[in-house]
């Protein structure tokens, strides 16, 4: 992957001699550092084995993104890094609280204490026309949560989903449960790319789309 395909504010950089994607900004997670920049570890990121892995995320640095599952902000630390505001959805308490110590150092991260399948309860919240929304949840229902989070991303806007697909039914082929779900959130996207993520999470099916 050239350069010049990655969002600005992401670059490669020499970790040890091991090349990786990197941001700069405060460590969150135990990820070797050089000087100001932190190593993007795509063994811990979705997104991350997303760009590893040479999906075209539309992404140019600066962006305004709703970041749906950020758990304890370990993607959502690396996206702030580079983005604009980023409004970063978490329902559960205890990751919240790490989530909350990420965003002390990045004033462009927002941590909002909120259930993804509900998005009403943080519409007040959030920008209207977000440019992204990156989505991680284990949940099932997953394209379900994303044509819900709709509503927020502008109409040039990308949604770029990470569908577990063990949390949609662990006693089906995971190829089924992709089809059902590209199937689904192709009631309001168009998916432009798809890709296995194996190499860095077994039985994930990264997704590149825009709002029909």
């Amino acid at each position: 992957m050239s350069d010049r395909e990655l969002p600005a504010g992401v670059e490669r950089h020499a970790f040890d001699g091991t090349t990786r994607l990197a941001t700069r900004g405060e460590p969150v997670y135990g990820e070797p550092t050089d000087g100001e920049w932190r190593a993007w570890n795509p063994n811990r990121s979705k997104l991350g084995a997303m760009l590893e892995l040479e999906m075209d995320a539309g992404l140019a640095g600066g962006e305004t993104v709703l970041y749906l599952g950020a758990a304890s902000g370990t993607t959502a630390s690396h996206v702030a890094d580079f983005a604009g505001p980023t409004y970063a959805v978490e329902f559960a308490a205890r990751p919240a609280r790490d989530l909350l110590e990420a965003a002390d150092s990045r004033p462009r991260l927002f941590p909002l204490l909120k259930d993804a399948r509900k998005p009403e309860r943080y519409a007040h919240m959030v920008e209207s026309d977000v440019d992204a929304i990156v989505q991680d949840v284990a949940t099932r229902g997953q394209a379900r949560v994303a044509l819900e989070n709709r509503r927020f991303l502008a109409d040039d806007g990308r949604l770029l989903v990470a569908i577990k697909a063990r949390s949609e039914d662990v006693t089906r082929d995971p190829d089924d449960v992709y089809d059902d779900v590209r199937e689904e959130l192709s009631e309001g996207y168009e998916l432009l790319e798809t890709k296995r993520l194996d190499e860095y999470h077994a039985d994930h099916l990264g997704i590149v789309a825009r709002p029909r």
